[in-house]
């Protein structure tokens, strides 16, 4: 039988359903497309086209069929393309980092509305890739945005993306460490791979004054699902997905207490709060906010319509 990229559609796409995959359709193409460096037009132009029986081809072949094993066995289609796109911006992924999410993008269009950008200083606290971050580095015109994430191999993943989608449009300083303590350190540790001038990884700094050095804005996607209903969450999720970027604590709302309780000693007077929620956290961390001193807390909804971002202004007493 004659091999086509029609024929090794359908095999990706057989394969995928016949393990549960929730989009087999949809991520055999991606799969195909990648595998054969196409796009759409040129696949439906010349899917039929019996394939030359070329060294090349055979490869392409092997490493799409190599992809579809990986998918049947639920690694997510973003880390096996290496890939995700978020506000108009193309990330780079691993098993390092979360999976940036369209959920996410509301805290960000957020920020852009409301602070359009005076040069304000910027916290990103358990940064990841870098999403939130870079996007706002190259979308607004702020000021020094740090970036902050225990992992230093999620911060190799965020300095690659700093390099590739920042240039000359800003710079952003990543830290490693555990929420705020990275904030009160002074030795600077590039990330592996990074370059000379090029973002790299920041420990220790100390003295640091709220006053004069204080953030105008934080924003946060901190891990915020309840342990025990991890269990329970789609296999690329999971077994996937980096655990502590996932596990918020029993009650999931162990890192809202943080950043509520310590995060006035690193904030201006008027400073604004953004933080990822989870669909059923609104009023648990307007309390927290509200308990913490924090003022005109709001609970804003994602496009579904669930309550996904806490915002607030920080009124020193």
């Amino acid at each position: 039988m004659k091999q086509t990229l029609q024929a090794l559609f359908t095999y990706g796409q057989e394969t995928l359903k016949q393990q549960g995959n929730p989009e087999p359709e949809l991520d055999a193409k991606y799969l195909l497309l990648e595998a054969f460096h196409t796009d759409m037009v040129h696949f439906l132009m010349d899917r039929n086209r019996e394939l030359p029986d070329a060294q090349e081809i055979r490869r392409m072949t092997e490493r799409y069929q190599e992809m579809i094993g990986q998918r049947a066995r639920r690694i997510p289609l973003q880390q096996i393309l290496g890939t995700q796109d978020f506000m108009g911006l193309s990330f780079v992924v691993n098993r390092y980092v979360l999976i940036p999410r369209q959920d996410t993008e509301t805290l960000v269009e957020l920020v852009l509305k409301e602070h359009p950008g005076k040069g304000e200083r910027i916290l990103d606290l358990c940064t990841g890739s870098g999403c939130i971050a870079i996007s706002l580095a190259a979308l607004g015109n702020y000021g020094p945005i740090t970036a902050v994430d225990l992992s230093q191999e999620a911060l190799k993943v965020a300095a690659e993306n700093c390099r590739r989608l920042l240039k000359e449009k800003g710079r952003v300083t990543l830290l490693q460490g555990d929420l705020f303590e990275a904030l009160r350190g002074a030795v600077k540790e590039p990330a592996e791979g990074s370059r000379s001038g090029e973002p790299g990884t920041e420990t220790s700094c100390s003295g640091f004054q709220a006053e004069t050095e204080g953030f105008d804005i934080l924003v946060s996607n901190p891990p915020y699902i309840p342990t025990q209903v991890i269990q329970g969450l789609e296999p690329e999720v999971r077994d996937y997905e980096p655990r502590m970027a996932l596990d918020g604590s029993e009650d999931g709302l162990e890192f809202y207490r943080r950043i509520a309780a310590e995060s006035p000693a690193y904030l201006k007077q008027g400073a604004s709060v953004y933080l990822e929620i989870g669909y059923d956290q609104g009023d648990a961390v307007r309390k927290l906010l509200e308990q913490a001193g924090f003022i005109d807390v709001q609970i804003i909804k994602d496009a579904p319509g669930n309550d996904r971002v806490a915002a607030a202004c920080w009124h020193r007493p």
